[in-house]
């Protein structure tokens, strides 16, 4: 029922502003409110969560989607406070891609950890931690910083990241990897990253910002994305798949290969 109320109350908020051509459509909080009462629907106690749900859960209704020009779709930016924005931009699809090779990683995560981890996301954020995951993938020494970290950025009001992990490299480089992650069908989307690198210029402005996503594939199949900013907007600069896997399943032969690699 609430996905209904939603996407019905988020199609009006929408339609009733757009006119073709538009590329950017404003709205405040309050809208959504005044949309529920026109179409005769309970107002949902939770008014972020219909915006919360279309950012980062569900896809936009159809008749939002169909108003956009091939190769193009509409993401929801924040306004600053109680504010919104549907902005059109290219459409950047950050799947894991099915024809990657996987790299094998002895597995590293506590037998109580894998017994006892609470959800798809953080059993994620867990293995990523305890195998050294962004370690091996970025080429630098990481330390987690903090999970969830939430503030108040300028200009979007009050964003939050899953993880944050800040690094070194060998030249002595300091850097800030703002991590998001997604298990089950959650897919990652543009705006969040957007936030990690607004949040992490306001709050780590002398550090090198790489964001970076995390996608379950598997259970022990995690497939990680760098992106970096282009002249075109945010783009995946890099995916590698990454496979836990028990130290005796590894063997000599698929270490040899990967040398191949470098």
């Amino acid at each position: 029922m609430s996905d209904s109320r939603y996407h019905r109350i988020i199609e009006k908020v929408f339609l009733d502003r757009y006119a073709p051509g538009d590329t950017e459509v404003s709205f405040a909080r309050e809208d959504l409110v005044e949309a529920a009462r026109e179409l005769d629907i309970d107002t949902p106690k939770n008014l972020g969560d219909i915006v919360y749900s279309f950012r980062y859960r569900s896809a936009l209704p159809e008749a939002i989607q169909t108003t956009t020009s091939e190769g193009r779709g509409w993401i929801i930016r924040s306004g600053g406070a109680a504010k919104y924005r549907f902005v059109q931009v290219e459409e950047v699809d950050i799947r894991p891609n099915p024809s990657l090779a996987e790299t094998k990683v002895p597995n590293a995560t506590p037998g109580m950890v894998e017994m006892y981890a609470l959800g798809d996301e953080q059993a994620l954020l867990a293995k990523l931690r305890y195998n050294r995951l962004l370690d091996i993938f970025t080429g630098v020494a990481c330390y987690s910083l903090q999970n969830h970290l939430r503030t108040n950025v300028p200009g979007m009001g009050q964003v939050e990241t899953d993880e944050v992990y800040v690094g070194v490299d060998r030249l002595g480089v300091h850097y800030v990897f703002p991590v998001q992650a997604k298990g089950g069908r959650d897919v990652l989307g543009l705006v969040q990253f957007e936030q990690d690198l607004a949040l992490c210029e306001a709050r780590f402005s002398a550090l090198v910002v790489r964001p970076i996503g995390a996608q379950f594939i598997e259970q022990d199949l995690i497939a990680l994305f760098e992106l970096e900013e282009t002249d075109k907007g945010l783009r995946i600069a890099q995916e590698k798949h990454y496979r836990l896997v028990p130290p005796d399943d590894l063997s000599t032969d698929e270490i040899l290969a990967y040398r191949q690699r470098v």
